[in-house]
Parts: structure tokens; C-alpha cells; sequence
């Protein structure tokens, strides 16, 4: 079996881009010093995000093209949170020398796969080595002429809508942390998100006041939007309907399956707040904005225990 030290950083680089197809956006792709993506209104969205081996995934519970399509999917969605329409990923990639070039390429080819479902491409990167598996990969969008849809705009009056599942994730880990390979339902969100990127433009175009993807549980990221804007988020649970699904697995494993809507990560929903009779197809109201400290409440009131995700807590 190569290991990357047989290879090499050019070695491995030529064989996770040849023959890929780049979007029309992609002017010049891997290869040169840099990449050229296009910008046609003059403005580009980026955003970062780091996956560490051990933290954020396992390749005893993920494959490497589970790894690469989540690695993708965390970045592509806070650019539709943005409004934005994924154009390009650019990826850092640190390992230990002895990695299987076969992890590599598979890690490679879910990237590829993820940004191409979104429309973006893979236009460059680099390789260096490390301890464990790191990637750091920054996503770039476009705004296509609209605003930005920030988390600063949430006014008193407007309600909260929310597009994409929730909870699955956080289903899927408890099962794995028990040491359980399946339901594969549940198993498979927490190793491959299914983020709604069309979802973030569209709420962009129906007038939405502010937006945030879902990565850290929902009452953690809406506190992030109601600190933005200034303003107390109120969260109805009885508009939060648990899937049949995550009932019969939360009561064989004793938990409360309301819990993993309210504070599961890494689904990467998009919760935005949308003036009344504004909100577009698709879109489900969970709650609503009022005038206020910033918080988020549950039901009227605040919500006991973790919010959602922290990697510094404790």
C-alpha cells in the first residue's frame, strides 16, 4: 500500500485533480502559484473551517470520502447562510507521512463530490506533514449583486424560520459513542451533512433580515444571531416536529429526542429571520423575534443546560 511518503505532496496533488471538471466560475484551477475564480459583481464571500482527526471525525466510524464531504459541507453552508452561491474551495491538508494515499484520495474525492453538488470546484491547496489529519479548507461565493444576509439585521416582529434537518447529526453520534454501527440513518448524518445550499440565496432573494448555518446546535448558533442583532429569539418546540425515526432511536437509547433538534451540531441547517408573509417554500417557522436583551428562549423561557457545541467549555 503508498503511503504519502511514497508519493509525495506533488505526487498525491496530481493524482486528487487530474481529469476533474471545474465550474465555469474556475477561470485557472489547480496547478499554478494560485487560482483564479471569478467575481462578477466585485465582491467575494469567504469563510474557514478546520476538521481535526479525533475531534471532528474518526475514520474508525467515517470513510474518507464521509471526511471530505463533510469538510465541504461545513464551509459551503456558511456561505449560503451568507445568501451566497458557492463558487470555490481551496484546501489545506496536513498528515502524518505514513497516511494510505488510498485515505487521501478518498478524503480528495469527497470534497470534489460535495463542491460539485453545491456548483463549486476544488481550485487549489496545499500539502504538508503533521501529526494527525488536518484540513483546513476555506469556501469563496458569490453574492450574485444582493447584499450580504449578515446575523446583524433580526428586527422585533419578524418571525424564525428554519430550512434543512436538524438533530440527525447529534442522533447519529450518540448511536456511534455507544458503539453502534447503525440505524444508518442516524449513522450516515452525522458522517455525511446534507446542508440546503440553495436555501441561502433563496431567503437572500425573499427578503430575509439575517441568517446563520447550523453547525453548533440551534439555540446556540440563533444566540449568536440574537447577540448580532440585539434582539430576544423565542423558539416555539411545538413547531419542531421529531421525526419518527429519532424517536425510536432516542428511546432505546433513554434520551430525550427534543434535545438533539435544540442542541445538536454539525446538521448545518440554515435558521433565518424573515419579515411576516415573507417567508419562501420550503422554509418552516420555529419562532419569533421581539424586543429585548439578546437571548434566545424556549417556549417563553430560557433553556436549561448547553446550548449546543463548545470546543473551549469545560
Amino acid at each position: 500500500m503508498n503511503t504519502l511518503r511514497d508519493v509525495g505532496e506533488f505526487g498525491l496533488i496530481r493524482r486528487v485533480t487530474a481529469d476533474r471538471v471545474q465550474p465555469g466560475t474556475t477561470l485557472l484551477g489547480p496547478g499554478d502559484d494560485a487560482a483564479v475564480v471569478e467575481a462578477r459583481d466585485g465582491r467575494v464571500v469567504a469563510c474557514t473551517d478546520v476538521l481535526v482527526e479525533g475531534v471532528h471525525f474518526r475514520l474508525d466510524w467515517s470513510a474518507p470520502d464521509h471526511v471530505g464531504r463533510k469538510a465541504a459541507a461545513a464551509n459551503l453552508a456558511d456561505v449560503a447562510a451568507m445568501g451566497a452561491v458557492p463558487t470555490a474551495l481551496l484546501v489545506g491538508l496536513a498528515c502524518p507521512r505514513d497516511t494510505p494515499v488510498e485515505t487521501l484520495e478518498g478524503i480528495a474525492s469527497g470534497l470534489w463530490a460535495e463542491a460539485s453538488s453545491a456548483g463549486a470546484g476544488v481550485v487549489g491547496g496545499d500539502v504538508a506533514a503533521g501529526p494527525a489529519i488536518v484540513l483546513s479548507v476555506t469556501a469563496l461565493g458569490s453574492l450574485e449583486g444582493r447584499p450580504p444576509v449578515t446575523r446583524a439585521g433580526a428586527k422585533p416582529g419578524d418571525v424564525v424560520a428554519l430550512c434543512g434537518r436538524i438533530g440527525w447529526a447529534a442522533a447519529g453520534l450518540d448511536v456511534l459513542h455507544r458503539g453502534f454501527r447503525s440505524p444508518v440513518a442516524v449513522v450516515g448524518a452525522h458522517r455525511v451533512p446534507e446542508p440546503p445550499y440553495a436555501a441561502g440565496p433563496q431567503a437572500a432573494r425573499a427578503g430575509a433580515t439575517s441568517m446563520i448555518d447550523v453547525s453548533d446546535g440551534l439555540l446556540a448558533d440563533l444566540g449568536h444571531l440574537a447577540a448580532a442583532s440585539g434582539v430576544t429569539v423565542d423558539v416555539s418546540t411545538s413547531a419542531l416536529v421529531v421525526p419518527p425515526r429519532l424517536v425510536e432511536v432516542a428511546s432505546a437509547l433513554g434520551v430525550d429526542p427534543l434535545e438533539w433538534l435544540l442542541t445538536g451540531g454539525e446538521d448545518h441547517a440554515l435558521a433565518a429571520t424573515f419579515p411576516p408573509g415573507a417567508v419562501p417554500e420550503g422554509w418552516t417557522v420555529i419562532g419569533g423575534v421581539t424586543e429585548g436583551d439578546a437571548a434566545v428562549l424556549v417556549d417563553g423561557a430560557p433553556h436549561e443546560g448547553a446550548a449546543g457545541w463548545d470546543h473551549f467549555a469545560g
